[in-house]
């Protein structure tokens, strides 16, 4: 299995996140891929593949404001992250916006998200790690690889960052799988959290299914999306499957969970898979609610490898840092 992961993803150094009411420090922080990249040993750079993947995922106008957001938060006389507070939830619409705190809440859902100097540097290359790690599985060179990417960035829509993320690397590798014609494509997304902006991206393409299990939305982030109803519209409909789980939920009712999306997999006929993994359904993870274990990992892994099809894994969420990189360690352990 291809391992790739680029050091320039540790440039994104977030300092601060608004949780429960008051600044705390950032759960997403770099030490957690540092510590994943140190239990897996022998790591392959990323190759840059450019920006034309990412653009057939995002927005120009997206791009443009990401790369340029803390400049221009500088240059408007602030100090540290770039951290939006107002958000237009009515009407929201195209505007010919110029300062820096009207863009932040265009291009944003929450304020957990803050842009710092070094964050789109570390998105580029989080998306070029992907790209890299489907190189293999195009080349027919190997089944299954895995991309430590980090920011994650599976809340990352076409033209929204939010949740820790900023570019949708599980959704570029996907278009590029795509494109580079794989046929029908399938993401699986088993991270806590549901995977909002993967699902956004695709929702009304039938060619891409999505298949997530992630916490009840009813009482977790990102509260407004991944309910079981919403199946995708228009020419996607039905290519969307939503599987959420009650906090608490153990290895038996999720590996049952887990069946139902590997069979809806299975009859979409994909000729490629992307896995979105987070450890975050890991029991001692400190913003979430399941009750995985680390023995529970290979498990998962032994029955997404079962499909028979190439996967690529991409990393996602998991904040029990110390535990992060040995059950990352276990879940590829299954493959």
């Amino acid at each position: 299995m291809l391992k790739t992961f680029d050091s320039r993803q540790l440039a994104h150094a977030p300092a601060l996140e608004l949780h429960n009411g008051g600044w705390v420090p950032h759960a997403e922080k770099a030490s957690r891929s540092e510590m994943i990249a140190t239990a897996l040993g022998a790591l392959a750079p990323a190759n840059d593949f450019g920006m034309e993947p990412i653009r057939r995922v995002h927005a120009e106008e997206y791009l443009s404001f990401l790369a340029g957001a803390h400049s221009r938060w500088i240059a408007g006389g602030r100090e540290g992250d770039a951290i939006p507070y107002t958000f237009p939830i009515v009407r929201r619409r195209r505007l010919a916006l110029d300062r820096i705190d009207a863009l932040l809440g265009q291009y944003s859902f929450d304020a957990s998200t803050p842009i710092g100097a070094g964050t789109w540097d570390a998105s580029y290359w989080s998306a070029q790690t992907a790209l890299t790690a489907l190189q293999p599985l195009l080349d027919g060179a190997a089944r299954t690889s895995f991309a430590l990417c980090r920011p994650p960035g599976h809340h990352a829509g076409r033209d929204y960052c939010g949740g820790y993320c900023y570019l949708n690397s599980a959704a570029i590798a996907a278009r590029a799988a795509a494109d580079a014609g794989r046929g029908r494509i399938a993401i699986l997304d088993v991270d806590y959290h549901h995977g909002n902006g993967t699902q956004d991206i695709f929702y009304a393409d039938g060619d891409i299914f999505f298949a997530s299990l992630h916490a009840d939305p009813a009482t977790d982030y990102p509260y407004y999306w991944g309910h079981a109803d919403e199946a995708g519209e228009g020419a996607g409909a039905g290519a969307t499957l939503n599987l959420p789980l009650p906090r608490g939920t153990g290895i038996q009712s999720y590996l049952a969970s887990l069946d139902r999306a590997l069979e809806a997999i299975a009859g979409f006929s994909p000729g490629l898979l992307v896995v979105s993994f987070g450890a975050d359904t890991f029991e001692q993870d400190p913003i979430s609610h399941f009750a995985l274990r680390t023995d529970d990992y290979p498990r998962l892994a032994e029955r997404i490898d079962a499909l028979g099809l190439p996967t690529l894994i991409v990393m996602e969420g998991g904040y029990a840092v110390e535990a992060l990189g040995r059950n990352v360690a276990a879940f590829l352990d299954g493959f």
